[in-house]
């Protein structure tokens, strides 16, 4: 063999080892960057906070104040039989006033509710309807709007009510089998958590036992209704049964009422009760 060809076969030999060195270590800077994409990977998944969980069935703990604010007591209301019906509209009451038949309260702590009748060109029934206008933003704060003409045990309780504003709460409900502003059931629509639930007030500290998660639409009529015979309560929204619970708290006739809670601004119209 020729000098200058052993020359040439040296050079590509050399050639094909600098090659062979040159893939090794990309085969090993491939295998470290897909080790770190792993981990990397990995870090990000433990990282990544965890989802909301469905709160659909999520209970809340008791809450208010240990030692609640008195109250007044509750001065006696005839108990009514099976069939016995009655229906506020509030057309009749002047605006500016409380509505006839009815008194204020208030469960939790900040500045007196302020009830009053005010006339509203959307009021399912025109032209009146009756809202709480205070806007104080104490969170643990339950103005209170209660009948006066009856006391009920079993009853089918409904109200038509429009969330105005609030920002604390944009809220409305019903009271029943309520004893006094400390002592009662409560079940409330609430347009900014978008959420129904039903809570008893024992002593001034409410605690929830039923609810269900969906839209509640502020600046539009809806209907709340409540159906309570013995411990079997159900409860209605826009005409639709959406829950069914069973609750002893409270199991003697009560008084019916209205409820807004913080600094909500909600209209309430055609409230209407009967004795089961």
């Amino acid at each position: 063999m020729q000098r200058s060809e052993i020359c040439i076969v040296a050079v590509i030999l050399f050639a094909s080892v600098i090659a062979l060195v040159a893939c090794n270590e990309n085969d090993r800077d491939e295998r470290r960057a897909g080790a770190s994409n792993a981990v990397s990977s990995q870090q990000a998944t433990a990282q990544k906070p965890a989802e909301k969980p469905n709160t659909e069935e999520e209970e809340e703990g008791e809450e208010g104040p240990a030692v609640p604010p008195a109250v007044a007591g509750e001065k006696p209301a005839p108990l009514q039989v099976s069939g016995k019906q009655f229906i506020y509209n509030f057309d009749s009451d002047p605006p500016g006033q409380l509505p006839s038949k009815f008194h204020t309260a208030k469960t939790g702590g900040g500045s007196p509710e302020k009830w009053s009748v005010q006339s509203d060109s959307s009021a399912p029934s025109q032209p009146n309807v009756v809202t709480q206008t205070s806007t104080d933003q104490t969170d643990y704060r339950f103005p209170l709007l209660i009948s006066d003409e009856g006391s009920f045990q079993d009853v089918d309780l409904s109200v038509k009510f429009k969330a105005i504003s609030g920002s604390v709460d944009r809220a409305g409900g019903l009271v029943f089998r309520l004893k006094d502003a400390n002592n009662y059931y409560i079940v409330r629509a609430n347009a900014l958590e978008n959420n129904y639930r039903m809570y008893h007030v024992v002593s001034g500290r409410r605690s929830q036992f039923a609810g269900a998660n969906f839209k509640i639409t502020s600046g539009e009529w809806h209907e709340l209704r409540v159906e309570a015979v013995g411990n079997k309560i159900a409860y209605y929204y826009d005409g639709n049964k959406k829950i069914e619970a069973t609750d002893s708290t409270f199991k003697d006739a009560g008084k019916v009422g209205l409820w807004t809670k913080a600094d909500s601004v909600t209209y309430f119209d055609d409230l209407k009760v009967m004795a089961k």
